[in-house]
């Protein structure tokens, strides 16, 4: 039995059986309508969403890493948007923020994990998605502490999930509660996981909120380095290299010859145009990886962790934001 076949017949209820062709042909006209202007990052995730459910994938196996690639892209073009001096007032006004989150978070989760009888690694991997930026801390953290396929599958999962949820609610939240742009943008980028849906919910709530909330998301995706340390001796595993995120450099290069390069803040607006198109691109890919086998893999107990964790992060967040913040 063959792949697509071995897929249609899924008891899942939910996929259509269409030929691969087909599915080929709705999978891309859901790509070109992303790159229109007249699709938002949320509708892109939902639209990748019911693909997912109904359709299907039809180049799963690479979607991992063409998300990966696309939304690094995305974020060092965002960077030609942005101004280094406002850039340094968002990071220095969120780095309190972003010391106290990433220290409780991993501690409850931990605490969470012992109580739940989760399984050590995939806990953990999805405490570090949590506390620090979801997918890309998962992947950084999982070969220091030689998480198996299993494990990596559930704890993105989980974080994805949770993920597609905040794209929709922290904008009507933000609202019902007033925040300003600057609170928004803290709060985004303190409490939601991944760094695509940081920056998709904060360009649909304002312009100055997207660039706080990437500044200090990136700045936040800095502590994967000293937490894969700290991992590799909690895990007692000293022979995997740490990935550092190399492209949060290119951001920072990207944002400062926006700054004081003259010939390059002319061309920034287009660049930061295409880059925006990659995010709302990202969305659909992520949520087109979401299918219902996906979800259900997951799990109660990881997925119970996973969003008590992100609620109590969440809330403490819009809390500090709310009380602490301008």
């Amino acid at each position: 039995m063959d792949r697509d076949h071995a897929l249609n017949e899924m008891p899942n209820g939910l996929i259509f059986k269409v030929s691969t062709q087909t599915r080929k042909i709705i999978f891309f006209t859901g790509i070109f309508l992303c790159a229109t202007p007249f699709v938002s990052p949320a509708i892109a995730l939902l639209l990748g969403l019911i693909i997912a459910q109904f359709t299907g994938h039809p180049f799963i196996e690479l979607n991992h890493k063409a998300t990966n690639w696309l939304l690094q892209f995305s974020v060092v073009g965002l960077g030609f948007g942005m101004n280094v001096h406002s850039a340094l007032l968002a990071g220095r006004e969120g780095v309190v923020f972003t010391v106290f989150s990433i220290i409780s978070t991993l501690l409850m989760g931990y605490l969470m994990g012992r109580w739940l009888k989760i399984e050590k690694k995939t806990s953990h991997l999805i405490s570090s998605g949590t506390a620090i930026c979801g997918g890309s801390a998962i992947a950084a953290i999982a070969p220091v502490i030689q998480a198996d396929e299993k494990q990596i599958s559930v704890a993105l999962g989980c974080v994805f999930i949770l993920n597609s949820i905040a794209l929709f609610v922290f904008p009507m939240i933000g609202h019902h509660f007033n925040l300003s742009q600057t609170q928004f943008g803290l709060w985004c980028a303190i409490a939601i996981h991944d760094t695509s849906s940081v920056v998709g919910a904060a360009a649909k709530y304002g312009t100055h909120a997207l660039e706080v909330a990437t500044t200090v998301k990136l700045a936040r995706a800095l502590w994967i380095i000293p937490v894969a340390f700290l991992s590799t001796f909690l895990f007692k595993n000293k022979s995997k290299k740490i990935k550092v995120p190399y492209f949060i450099l290119l951001f920072i290069v990207a944002m400062v010859a926006n700054t004081y390069v003259a010939e390059v803040a002319v061309l920034s607006p287009y660049i930061t145009m295409v880059a925006k198109a990659g995010l709302t691109l990202t969305l659909f890919l992520i949520g087109a990886g979401l299918s219902r086998n996906v979800i259900l893999a997951v799990g109660f107990r990881p997925l119970l962790q996973g969003v008590v964790l992100w609620l109590l992060i969440s809330s403490a967040a819009l809390y500090a934001v709310l009380h602490f913040a301008s």
